[in-house]
This record gives structure tokens, sequence and C-alpha cells, in this order.
């Protein structure tokens, strides 16, 4: 691996090392690229990286999107853009098989990864559910609970993650013999003695909210859930509007996904 020039920047500068997940990357100039991140010790940073775009570069094969790699990169001091300076490999992301929404779901978990985030905000139990989401991907059959365990969790750690466990307006304990609404704008359920007409109308069974609450825990095992066609449903629709509320808008990838 080549360095970049140390005498050519502020030597206040520091030099930093982490594990990072390539979520986004953009060519800059005939030799360079500009590739966002997500690291376990910084959370989102920004970097260029010189001569990334030639054949045989300093850095190989280690910038492919969704691919996990030990970064070394100089820390601006003031506004703009890291450098990076070295990457080695540590393993990327290859589905297999010919079913598209493995990819489709890993650049999912790109773009909220991307658009949820803030720079230099960390989240290492969030780097570690995307880099596990991955390797499920590439590997399981199970897209749909793989994504949904990741939404959970991406929610859970900006803050956004919906109550599951108690009405949202009078506070009553979710019961088992009960369905309720889900109320997006305030983030929870709310039962049907307190549901009106402006807040969400499709009810969630008490087996669906017992599915969400295991998915949201990061804890508990997850591998052996058993999901329904009906019950997959319902919880696509609490969680595509829980994101959608959190980004401002329905995810790109939705579209892919059938979100």
């Amino acid at each position: 691996m080549s360095a970049v020039g140390f005498s050519d920047y502020d030597q206040s500068m520091s030099t930093e090392k982490t594990d990072a997940l390539v979520i986004r990357q953009t060519d800059f100039s005939e030799t360079s690229k500009v590739l966002t991140f997500f690291t376990r010790e910084f959370g989102k940073i920004s970097v260029i990286a010189k001569g990334a775009r030639r054949l045989k570069g300093p850095f190989e094969a280690a910038l492919d999107l969704l691919s996990v790699c030990r970064i070394v990169f100089i820390r601006k001091s003031t506004q703009g853009l890291d450098i990076l300076t070295e990457a080695q490999l540590a393993s990327r992301f290859k589905p297999a098989g010919r079913d598209m929404s493995r990819l489709y779901g890993g650049y999912y978990v790109a773009e909220l990864l991307g658009d949820l985030t803030e720079e230099y905000d960390p989240h290492p139990l969030l780097f570690d559910d995307a880099v596990a989401t991955l390797t499920a991907l590439a590997q399981d059959t199970h897209v749909d609970r793989n994504i949904v365990r990741f939404e959970l969790g991406i929610l859970r750690e900006i803050g956004q993650l919906p109550a599951f466990d108690a009405c949202i307006a009078c506070g009553k304990p979710v019961t088992s013999s009960a369905s309720y609404g889900f109320w997006v704008s305030q983030g929870g359920l709310i039962c049907q003695s307190c549901r009106h007409e402006k807040f969400e109308q499709r009810l969630l069974h008490a087996g669906t909210i017992r599915l969400l609450q295991a998915l949201a825990d990061r804890h508990a095992a997850f591998e052996r859930l058993t999901i329904s066609p009906a019950q997959v449903k319902e919880i696509r629709h609490v969680v595509t509007a829980a994101i959608s509320h959190a980004l401002g808008r329905r995810p790109k990838m939705s579209r892919y996904l059938h979100l």
C-alpha cells in the first residue's frame, strides 16, 4: 500500500486506523475517488482516495462497494475530506445464487447507513449489525427477516425505534388478546380504545407484535423465528413506515425490494 505524502498536509492532522464498510463511492478525477465509509470507531466518514481509479492503484480491490476493510486515514482538522492512505480488504460482499434481492438488500443497508447516520457519530454495535447482515444476506435465504432485523437495529441506534410494549396514547401494556394500530408520527402502537381515524387503521395482531419485539431485541436469537406471509406484510407495513418517517421519504431501494 502506498501513502499520500504527509508533508503536503498540516502536521496537526491525526492518522487514524479503523475497520470500515464502503457504503458510497464517486469518481473524483481520472485517478481518484471520493468514498464514504461507515467505520466502527468513527461512524460515517468521507475520504478522498488518490490513485484509487488506477488499474494497479495503491488500494487494490479493497474499495469495492460493501467491502469490509481495515483502513488508515488522515483526519483533517478543518472542514473537507479526510485522506485515505491505506486499505486492506477483509471481506467482499458476494451474494450466492441468482437471487437479486440479496444484492438489493446489501445496497439498502448502505443507503440506510449513509442517510440515517451523521459524520463522526460512532455506533460500533450498528457497524457490527451491518457486517452481520451483509454476511447473512450473502449466505441466507431469509432476506426479509435479516433486513427487518437491521432496520429495527438502526432505528434503535438513532433513537427512533417504535415502542412495541404499550399503547402510546394511554400507556396500557400490550396484551396477547388484542390488536393494535401503528401511530407512525408518535413512534408506537395504539390500542383500539384510543384509535382515531387520523391514526393508522391497519391492525397489527398480537403474534406480529411479539415478532417485532423479538426482532428489535439485539440480544434475542431470531434465526429460528417462523414468520407467516401475513405477518411479513404486517411487519413490513410498520417498519417501512418507521424508516420512511425517519428518512423523510421512502427509501430509494424500497422499489427493488418491494418494501
